[in-house]
């Protein structure tokens, strides 16, 4: 059992499933009170339960991301419930339809900027108007993704997303560094959760994906919660509008196994 949040008040987003409920474990474990947040109900008191099992307090509030009215509401229960905000985790994310950008429609590339960055900026917006209200002092980390560091034929819409995922981050952490309040990125490539299930789950596409990994395996969930939970402690105190990149070496070049064939 670690102490690196005791105390402390968290929020998460996407919390119903993968990296959101591993984070929300740990969060607890780190001695943190959680509010999990997400569209689906039933998987999202699934997350508390767990919470509890591990020795912590959770709260559920169903809400979507993309409407300002819930975010805000979703402040406010958190500090209903548990009396302030110290910090969050804006992990809700889709991936919305992989494909050229020329067969993609309106709806495509509205769905997905509607969760993937108004939502992080809605859930900014509110949280560090939250954390001012308390007199500063915080820590925000946003789900961002080495697609917001590199380009990906067929996933421009993500891409573009997770690329203003990484734009936003760097300016909330400029605007309110003297508050005391560090806003950070983590930026993973693939994990072992049903995202990537969906989108790599193909035989013959997760071995050439895999490969695009110089340590030879996707990431797990629970090593992305590690680093949000480090990048929310005081362990991480000098570092904001950074990106946490966690890769498996992917963007440190090509593998000698890709390039061998």
């Amino acid at each position: 059992m670690t102490t690196e949040l005791q105390g402390k008040v968290g929020l998460i987003t996407g919390g119903t499933s993968g990296i959101g409920r591993d984070t929300a474990v740990l969060f607890a474990k780190a001695g943190a009170k959680v509010v999990v947040a997400g569209r689906r109900k039933a998987e999202g008191q699934e997350t508390v339960d767990q919470v509890r099992a591990a020795g912590g307090d959770a709260l559920f509030v169903k809400a979507d991301v993309s409407r300002a009215a819930e975010v805000q509401a979703l402040v406010q229960k958190t500090v209903e419930k548990f009396g302030r905000l110290d910090v969050a985790f804006n992990n809700a994310g889709i991936e919305g339809n992989w494909k050229p950008i020329i067969e993609q429609s309106e709806e495509d590339w509205d769905s997905v900027i509607d969760i993937n960055l108004k939502g992080v900026w809605l859930c900014l917006k509110y949280e560090i108007k939250q954390m001012l209200k308390q007199g500063g002092g915080g820590a925000i980390v946003n789900m961002a993704s080495i697609g917001g560091l590199m380009g990906g034929a067929g996933a421009a819409t993500y891409n573009a997303s997770k690329h203003g995922v990484i734009g936003l981050t760097k300016s909330a952490a400029l605007e309110n560094a003297t508050s005391g309040i560090r806003v950070n990125a983590v930026c993973p490539a693939v994990i072992e959760t049903a995202m990537g299930e969906r989108l790599f789950g193909d035989p013959e596409i997760n071995k050439r994906v895999l490969r695009l990994h110089p340590i030879g395996r996707f990431g797990t969930s629970k090593e992305v919660a590690e680093g949000v939970v480090w990048m929310c402690s005081e362990r991480a105190s000098f570092m904001t509008g950074q990106n946490l990149v966690l890769d498996g070496g992917f963007l440190a070049g090509p593998s000698p196994a890709n390039l061998l064939g």
